[in-house]
């Protein structure tokens, strides 16, 4: 079962259709059960994270259309593993965080302050 709630409480809002995102490709970081990657925090690329996930064994960047994977550039919204994101907090290179368009279980593993001071402001 999908839950539609954001981190705010409020009901989760749409991280990106173009490019689509989100573990069952509808736009939205939903927390699903069958989920294992927890594809949850709706986040701002930046070529910070992606050169960081690159070096993690994950290139974000390259379109892997056997995958309905488009390829991402900074300023694209996506849809992140929540590991991942604490992996590049530690490393301070976390990507700015969407909290309307994020699922609430992220708050079972971040601090709902340090999602808040990762918060996308809207400038890049």
């Amino acid at each position: 079962m999908a839950s539609d709630s954001n981190v705010l409480g409020a009901e989760l809002e749409p991280c990106s259709t173009d490019p689509k995102t989100g573990y069952l490709r509808d736009g939205c970081c939903r927390h699903l059960e069958s989920d294992r990657g927890r594809h949850e925090i709706c986040a701002v690329m930046t070529e910070a994270f992606l050169e960081f996930s690159r070096r993690r064994g994950n290139d974000l960047v390259t379109p892997r259309p056997e995958f309905d994977f488009p390829g991402l550039d900074p300023g694209d919204r996506w849809c992140v593993c929540v590991g991942r994101w604490i992996e590049a907090a530690d490393a301070d290179v976390a990507p700015p965080v969407v909290l309307e368009a994020t699922a609430e279980a992220v708050t079972e593993d971040v601090p709902f302050s340090t999602l808040v001071d990762h918060e996308y402001d809207g400038n890049d």
